[in-house]
């Protein structure tokens, strides 16, 4: 706590101008005066005091020291705080008199941090330097709630090691199998798990010694009579021990690391309940480890919208489709969730989406709730979705049936008027107990009724249509003219096309005559030339003889 040497000067001066007195120590001691200083016990209790000012809140320190140096001295001064909040504050709760505006105290506190060190005096500045950094990590930490058993990035890991794992595990147990394979080629065949083909191996060696070893610690009976009987009958060739040998070392190597993914999975289900427990209801703890480590953190993964979630996984099809103007795909990591397997193919995209949408939920709460987080998010989520798988197989099941949602009617069927039909739009039926003559007489009556309705309303409807024919008369008129002169014009265009087809057709005759009376004149001129070719050949031998 400071005092200031010369008020009216202070208040007077403009808070721009208040920096130059603060430029050199000398200039800060003329106008500020130490007054009052007290420590921190340990950086607690310095953390207790700095996170009751940010929530805008007295601190019991703050209030112990305001009123041993002010209420219990019985100062009338006035007090100048930073904090316009924590001012009013201790103008209420000590009733200490505020003095200055807010600009004129942040230009103070700026001056007193520029000179700290010769306005306190007995200060070092680096343990002042340490003390604001150790201050600054603890209260960072506190608004992050730091907590070690919410650390993310150790789900990250294990779920990237257990992928590892998964196909280190599958490359050495199919490289076991082919080895073996050659000697009891069979054995794979009988036993399709990949750890107790591992053991079965290690503890039987050669085939021969299959009658004589027990598999029944770790092999069902029929498994082991199947492996016993096959191994009688094998098609594999001979091998030395040194290859047994070193087939059980891999079999080793198989076994250790199922048991170590077995471990990790467990490892990794724990951490999953702890950090997101209504993510690993919802969806599960694989799917939501995956989930988390695609996005890098659990609150990055919080900060995604519904679609986002959806479709994590499918970035490259997603971009394809895009490219290629396709279809987008309707889910990415989320399709290996139990909840989506349960689903038939058709409705696959409509649960995908509200999968996602609860995921997005349940992450956020997780992610940003405070305290101690239940599964309770993740549990309603379950439901819902289970209760939409369900309402859309009922659906498709009451489409097939062709029933739909209508109620069951007991009633027997017997058509009726339109007339008689209830507002339900069923025929309400109601048993005929008449004699014959009576329904006869009824019919009859009901018949007159209708002639006579119908008469009453046929009579209107003839005054209106004579009216109307009369109108209709007059306006057809200049239509009728317009016909009859459109069809005029036609007939004369049909005339003038006969004329010039008739006389086309004359021209062609007129040439086909000329041509048929050049024929014959051809046909003579052909005749004489071949008399006169003939007449020369004859000439020809004569005059050899000459």
């Amino acid at each position: 706590m400071f005092k200031v040497v010369d008020e009216s000067k202070l208040l007077k001066a403009e808070p721009a101008d208040l920096w130059e007195k603060f430029q050199t120590p000398e200039a800060a001691s003329k106008v500020l005066k130490l007054k009052a200083f007290q420590r921190f016990q340990s950086t607690a209790d310095a953390l207790e005091a700095t996170t009751a000012l940010l929530d805008g809140d007295l601190s019991d320190s703050l209030k112990k020291f305001l009123k041993k140096e002010i209420k219990d001295k019985d100062l009338e001064d006035k007090l100048i705080t930073a904090d316009t909040k924590l001012g009013g504050l201790i103008s209420k709760k000590l009733k200490i008199e505020q003095a200055g505006g807010e600009k004129l105290a942040t230009e103070l506190m700026r001056g007193i941090r520029t000179q700290m060190e010769s306005l306190i005096g007995d200060l070092d500045p680096s343990d002042a330097r340490a003390m604001s950094l150790g201050l600054s990590h603890s209260l960072s930490r506190y608004k992050l709630k730091f907590s070690p058993d919410k650390v993310d990035t150790m789900i990250v890991q294990a779920i990237s090691l257990l992928d590892d794992l998964d196909k280190e595990l599958n490359t050495y147990a199919m490289r076991a199998r082919e080895w073996y394979g050659w000697h009891f080629p069979e054995l794979s065949r009988v036993i399709p798990e990949n750890s107790l083909f591992a053991k079965t191996v290690k503890k039987m060696g050669v085939r021969t010694n299959a009658l004589t070893t027990d598999f029944s610690a770790f092999l069902p009976e029929d498994m082991e009579t199947e492996v016993k009987e096959v191994a009688q009958i094998s098609m594999g060739t001979e091998i030395s021990e040194e290859d047994i040998s070193n087939i059980k070392q891999l079999c080793d190597q198989v076994i250790s690391l199922t048991e170590y993914r077995e471990q990790l999975f467990d490892y990794l289900k724990n951490r999953m309940t702890a950090i997101a427990p209504n993510l690993s209801t919802l969806v599960g703890e694989l799917v939501g480890a995956r989930l988390i480590s695609h996005a890098g953190s659990l609150l990055s993964l919080a900060k995604h919208p519904a679609s986002t979630v959806q479709i994590l996984g499918a970035e490259k099809a997603l971009f394809r489709a895009l490219k290629t103007k396709m279809s987008t795909p309707k889910y990415g990591i989320i399709y290996h969730a139990s909840l989506l397997g349960q689903t038939t193919p058709k409705n696959k995209g409509k649960i995908a989406r509200l999968l996602g949408a609860r995921a997005a939920l349940a992450v956020r709460y997780d992610a940003l709730s405070e305290g101690d987080t239940d599964d309770s998010v993740g549990r309603q989520g379950r439901e819902k979705v289970e209760s939409r798988i369900k309402a859309l197989e009922g659906q498709q099941s009451y489409k097939a049936s062709g029933t739909g949602k209508a109620q069951f009617n007991l009633k027997p069927y017997k058509p009726t008027d339109t007339k008689a039909k209830s507002l339900s739009g069923q025929s309400d039926y109601v048993p005929d107990n008449r004699k014959p003559a009576e329904k006869e007489k009824a019919k009859e009556k009901a018949k007159k009724k209708e002639e006579s309705e119908s008469e009453e309303e046929e009579k209107p409807k003839k005054k209106k249509s004579k009216k109307e024919e009369s109108e209709s008369e007059e306006e057809e008129k200049p239509k009728k003219k317009e016909k009859k002169e459109e069809k005029k014009k036609e007939e004369k265009k049909a005339e003038k096309k006969k004329e010039e087809k008739k006389k086309e057709e004359k021209k062609k005759s007129k040439k086909d005559s000329d041509s048929e009376e050049e024929k014959p004149k051809e046909k003579s001129k052909k005749k004489r030339k071949q008399e006169s070719d003939s007449e020369s050949e004859e000439e020809k031998p004569k005059k050899k003889k000459k």
